[in-house]
C-alpha cells in the first residue's frame, strides 16, 4: 500500500531532525574531544635540568626535546624530590609526602592517582616503563600482584620490576617486562626502552579517535651506566652489562630519540595538535655523572636535597594552546601536576598542587612563588643523613631547622646565611625578604613535625 503524503511528511521531517541531533551530537562531542586534550607525562630517571640543551648543556645532544621547548614552555625551576620513589609517590598523587609516603619503592594501594582520576574522567589510560611501586624490597603484602597497575586506575601497562627485583631481571638488555599482567618472554637482543616506546606508540595509535592519558616513567638514564642500541659497543654481547659513565651521554641521546618517536607517532596520527605532551625528570642525575654547561658544570645530586638533586628539567609543547614558546621563571613542584590535570579533566580532587594549566593556556594564571619538599627517603645510606623538610623560590632556600641559603650564588649550599636574617626586626634585610622568610616558616610549620608523621 502506498504511503499517504501525510506519512512520507512525517518521516521526511522524523530524517531530518534525526540528521540535526547527530550533527548536534557530533559537534558536541568534537567540542568536548577539544577540552578534552590528550595528555602525555614523559619522565626521564635521574636527570637533572643540565641534562638538555634547551637549559644550556653542551655534554649531550637533545634535539628533539630543545625543539620542544622552542615550540612550547620551558620551566626553568621545576621542583622535584630527591629521589625515585618519593618523587613519584608525590607526582601520581599530587600530595606531599609526609601524607602518604610509607617505604621506598611502594606506593599504598588505597592511593588515588592521577590514572584513577584521568580514567573516571573517561580517558583511556596506559602506564610503561619504570613501576617499582609493589613494595618489593620490603615484601610487602601484595607485592606479587600483577594487577596493582590496574587498580591505580591504568587501563594497560607494560612495566619493569613489577614483582621481581633486580637481580632477576635488568631495565635494558634482556629486559625482564610484565605486559598486562604476564611475563613478556625473554630476548638478549632486547632494549627494555625500545618495548616500552613500541607500546607506547601503539598505545597512541589505538587511541587516535579518544582521549588518552599516557604515563612515561622511563628507565633511562638510571645506572648502570651500559651501551644502548645507538652505542657501538652494544654490537659486541660481551658489552652489554659494561658499566662505565661513559655511555651516560649515549644514554641521555637515546632518551632523546625516543621523546622524538612519540612525538612522529603524534604526528602520523595525526592528532599532535591537540594533545599536551610534557618532559621531566623524577630528581637530579646520579651523583657520578659531571655535565658542561654554558657557563659552569654541575655534579649530579641525586639523593641530596641541594639545588643539584632537585633541580629537574620541565618542558611542555601542547601546539593547539602553545603558539609562541616560552621560558616560565617561577617555581612549579611536583604536586603540581595531579593538580593540572583535574583541572583539565574537570574534576575537584584534594590535592596539595597547584595547577598550571592557566599558564598553558595563556591566561588566568596567578604564579606559584613556593615550592615545598618533605623528603624522608627511608632507604640505604640517605636513611638518617638526608632527612629534610624545605621551602624554596627561585633564589632563597629555608630548612626546617631555620638554616637559610641563597641558592643562586651558592647552589651546593655550603655557605648559609647568618646573622640575625632570622628575626622580622632585622636592619640588613629588606621588607621583600622578611616577608619572604615568614611565608616560608609559615609552610614549614603547617607540615607535621617528623616525630608526628604517620
Amino acid at each position: 500500500m502506498n504511503s499517504t503524503p501525510l506519512l512520507r511528511f512525517n518521516r521526511i521531517t522524523q530524517l531530518i531532525a534525526t540528521g540535526i541531533l547527530l550533527l548536534f551530537i557530533s559537534g558536541s562531542c568534537d567540542r568536548n574531544r577539544e577540552d578534552q586534550p590528550n595528555v602525555i607525562l614523559i619522565m626521564a630517571d635521574d636527570m637533572g635540568y643540565e641534562c638538555l640543551g634547551a637549559y644550556g648543556s653542551k655534554s649531550y645532544q637533545t634535539p628533539r626535546i630543545d625543539r620542544m621547548a622552542e615550540e612550547g614552555i620551558l620551566v626553568s625551576h621545576c621542583i622535584s624530590n630527591p629521589l625515585c620513589t618519593p618523587s613519584r609517590v608525590k607526582i601520581m598523587t599530587g600530595r606531599h609526602n609526609y601524607r602518604n609516603y610509607e617505604y621506598f619503592g611502594y606506593l599504598n594501594s588505597d592511593e588515588y592517582t592521577f590514572g584513577n582520576l584521568m580514567n573516571e574522567a573517561g580517558y583511556s589510560t596506559c602506564i610503561v616503563g619504570k613501576w617499582q611501586l609493589n613494595g618489593i624490597y620490603h615484601n610487602l603484602p601484595g607485592n606479587q600482584d600483577l594487577s596493582k597497575p590496574f587498580g591505580f586506575g591504568f587501563d594497560e601497562y607494560c612495566l619493569w620490576q613489577v614483582h621481581k627485583g633486580k637481580q632477576k631481571g635488568e631495565r635494558y638488555a634482556d629486559p625482564l617486562i610484565v605486559q598486562n599482567g604476564s611475563e613478556l618472554p625473554r630476548n638478549p637482543d632486547d632494549y627494555g626502552p625500545d618495548i616500552f616506546a613500541d607500546y607506547a606508540c601503539d598505545f597512541i595509535d589505538r587511541n587516535r579517535d579518544h582521549a588518552f592519558f599516557l604515563y612515561y616513567p622511563m628507565v633511562l638514564v638510571h645506572d648502570p651506566f651500559v651501551p644502548t642500541p645507538g652505542s657501538v659497543e652494544w654490537y659486541d654481547r660481551d658489552r652489554r652489562y659494561e658499566n662505565d659513565t661513559a655511555y651516560f651521554k649515549d644514554m641521555v641521546e637515546y632518551t632523546d630519540g625516543i621523546v622524538g618517536r612519540i612525538l612522529d607517532q603524534l604526528s602520523e596520527s595525526g592528532i599532535e595538535e591537540n594533545t599536551l605532551v610534557i618532559f621531566t625528570g623524577d630528581n637530579g642525575t646520579n651523583r657520578a655523572i659531571t655535565s658542561k654547561m654554558t657557563d659552569k658544570t654541575v655534579t649530579g645530586g641525586k639523593g641530596m636535597t641541594i639545588d643539584n638533586g632537585v633541580h629537574v628539567p620541565l618542558v611542555i609543547r601542547w601546539p593547539r594552546m602553545i603558539r609562541d614558546a616560552e621560558i616560565h621563571h617561577e617555581v612549579i613542584e611536583f604536586s603540581d601536576f595531579f593538580a593540572t590535570f583535574a583541572e583539565i579533566a574537570g574534576r575537584g580532587v584534594e590535592n596539595d598542587g597547584k595547577s598550571f594549566l592557566g599558564m598553558l593556556k595563556g591566561k588566568n594564571y596567578v604564579e606559584r612563588k613556593l615550592a615545598f619538599v618533605h623528603y624522608d627517603p627511608m632507604w640505604g645510606e640517605w636513611v638518617n643523613n638526608h632527612r629534610n623538610r624545605f621551602v624554596q623560590n627561585t633564589e632563597y632556600k629555608l630548612y626546617q631547622d631555620g638554616t637559610m641559603y641563597d641558592i643562586v650564588r651558592d647552589p651546593l649550599e655550603e655557605n648559609p646565611l647568618t646573622g640575625s636574617w632570622q628575626k622580622e626586626s632585622s636592619d640588613t634585610l629588606s621588607d621583600e625578604i622578611k616577608y619572604l622568610i615568614t611565608r616560608m616558616q609559615d609552610m614549614l610549620n603547617k607540615a607535621p613535625r617528623w616525630e608526628d608523621r604517620p
